[in-house]
C-alpha cells in the first residue's frame, strides 16, 4: 500500500505511524514538509521538501496569512503532481492541514481516501482571549487566526476520516464537523518514558546538580505565555526561600513559539530576569536538549510544573508523568483532561503564581507521602495515552477512510 504523508513539519505528530507503516514491507511511505529536524530520520520513509515563500510585501498581517496560505498549498501541490509525474499514486494520503498545505489535494488526486490530523481551531473563548486584555483588542487582531481556519474547513468537508489527540482540542471544531474527528492521542512511549531504575544524578548541560536534594523542572519548547512562564517564575522566590536545598531547572528555548512577540525586542526570559530577583546559582536555564538528556531531566526531577492556556496540550507534559514525575499542573481546560486533583497530580490557578508556590512547596515537603500520586501518574499514560496501544487505533482508523471511500 502507498501511504502518502504532508506536513508543515517532518516528523512532528506523525513520527510514529509514519514509522509503524514503514516498518512493514508491503508498505511505501512518502512523507512532504517544508520544515524537517536533521536528527530524526526514519527507516523507510522517503522524505521531500518543499519550498514556500511569498515576496515580502507590506500587506496586513491577516492578507500575508491568506497568501501564505495559498503559497503553501501550491508548493504543496506541485510537489504532489512531480509524485504523480514518478508514477507514485497514493492509496491513502494524511495530512496536517494547520498550515494550509492541503487545499488543492483533491485537485490532485480527487479520489484517493483523505484523512486529517486536527490540531487546533482557533475559537473565540480559547487560546488568544484567555488572555485579561482580549477586550481591549481590536477585531483585527483576530484576523490571522481566522484565516488559519481557512483549509482546516476545507480539509473537514474534504477528508473522509479526521484525528485529534484530545477531547479539548475536538471541542475546538465546528459541531457541524465533529462527526468526522476522532479522539486518538499522538501516543507516549511509555517503555522509553519511564521512572528510573535506580537513583540517578542530574549531570546536565554543564550543570552538576548531584548534590540537590530537590529539583523542580519546567519544559516548554519557549519560555513564553502560553506555557505559563511569567506565572512560573514569579513562583520562583518563595519556593527557594522556603526550600532551602531547591534547584529549579527550566528546558525550553529563549523565544516565543506561540503567540506574540513582545513588542519591545526583549524575551519573556529577559524580562523576568529583570523584574524578579532569584538566586541564578539555583535557577539554572539549558535551552532545547537532546532525548536522552530530556529524559535524564525528567527522571530526576522532584516536582515537574506545566501551564499551559487553553490551546493544545504538551507531550512534555504526559512524558513527565509516564516518568512517574510528581506533577503540578495549571487548572486549564487540556490539563483538567488529564489530572485529577490529588489523585495524579495537582492543580492551580494558572494566574495565581502564589498558589503555585504554595502547592510546589507542599509538594516537596510531602514527596514521600505522595509516591502514590507518581504512580497514579504513570498509570494514567499506560491505560490512555501509551503509544503501543494506540498505534493500531490510529492505523484502524486510516484505513477506515478507504472502506468510507468506497462507499462514495
Amino acid at each position: 500500500m502507498n501511504i502518502l504523508f504532508f506536513h508543515h513539519n517532518f516528523p512532528a505528530q506523525f513520527r510514529h505511524i509514519a514509522q509503524y507503516f514503514a516498518s512493514s514491507k508491503d508498505n511505501s511511505v512518502v512523507f512532504i514538509s517544508e520544515h524537517t529536524r536533521s536528527d530524526i530520520k526514519i527507516t523507510g520513509v522517503k522524505h521531500y521538501m518543499v519550498k514556500a515563500a511569498p515576496p515580502k510585501t507590506v500587506e496586513s498581517a491577516s492578507l500575508q496569512e491568506f497568501n501564505m496560505q495559498l503559497w503553501r498549498s501550491e508548493a504543496y501541490a506541485n510537489a504532489l503532481l512531480e509524485l504523480k509525474k514518478k508514477g507514485f499514486k497514493p492509496d491513502i494520503i494524511y495530512d496536517h492541514p494547520g498550515w494550509g498545505s492541503s487545499l488543492f489535494v483533491k485537485d490532485v488526486f480527487p479520489d484517493i481516501p483523505y484523512v486529517c490530523f486536527f490540531e487546533w481551531y482557533y475559537t473565540k473563548g480559547a487560546d488568544y482571549s484567555f488572555w485579561r486584555d482580549a477586550n481591549e483588542r481590536p477585531p483585527s487582531h483576530f484576523a490571522q487566526n481566522r484565516i488559519r481556519n481557512l483549509c482546516q474547513l476545507n480539509a473537514l468537508s474534504d477528508c473522509n476520516a479526521g484525528i485529534t489527540p484530545t477531547q479539548w482540542q475536538r471541542s475546538t471544531y465546528p459541531v457541524e464537523f465533529k462527526h468526522k474527528i476522532n479522539v486518538l492521542h499522538d501516543g507516549i512511549n511509555t517503555d522509553y518514558f519511564s521512572p528510573a531504575k535506580s537513583s540517578e544524578k542530574l549531570v546536565i548541560s554543564g550543570i552538576d546538580l548531584s548534590n540537590a536534594s530537590e529539583i523542580v523542572t519546567y519544559v516548554a519548547r519557549g519560555l513564553e505565555p502560553y506555557r505559563g512562564f511569567p506565572q512560573f517564575f514569579r513562583s520562583l522566590p518563595e519556593i527557594l526561600n522556603k526550600r532551602k536545598n531547591c534547584h529549579i531547572v527550566l528546558m525550553g528555548e529563549d523565544c516565543t513559539k506561540y503567540g506574540e512577540k513582545r513588542t519591545d525586542g526583549k524575551t519573556y526570559k529577559e524580562l523576568m530576569l529583570e523584574d524578579v530577583p532569584v538566586d541564578r546559582s539555583r535557577v539554572h536555564f539549558i535551552g532545547f536538549r537532546p532525548y536522552d538528556e530530556y529524559r535524564k531531566l525528567l527522571r530526576a526531577s522532584s516536582v515537574h510544573v506545566y501551564l499551559t492556556a487553553p490551546f493544545v496540550l504538551s507531550w512534555s507534559m504526559l512524558e513527565a508523568m509516564s516518568c512517574g514525575c510528581l506533577l503540578v499542573g495549571s487548572d486549564t481546560a487540556p490539563v483538567r483532561e488529564v489530572i485529577k486533583h490529588g489523585e495524579n497530580g495537582f492543580l492551580f490557578n494558572f494566574w495565581d503564581s502564589k498558589q503555585l508556590s504554595k502547592v510546589v512547596i507542599e509538594a516537596l515537603s510531602k514527596q514521600k507521602s505522595f509516591s502514590k500520586i507518581r504512580e497514579n501518574a504513570r498509570r494514567t499514560v499506560l491505560e490512555k495515552y501509551d503509544l503501543s496501544k494506540l498505534l493500531p487505533m490510529h492505523e484502524s482508523v486510516i484505513l477506515s477512510a478507504l472502506k468510507c471511500s468506497s462507499r462514495d
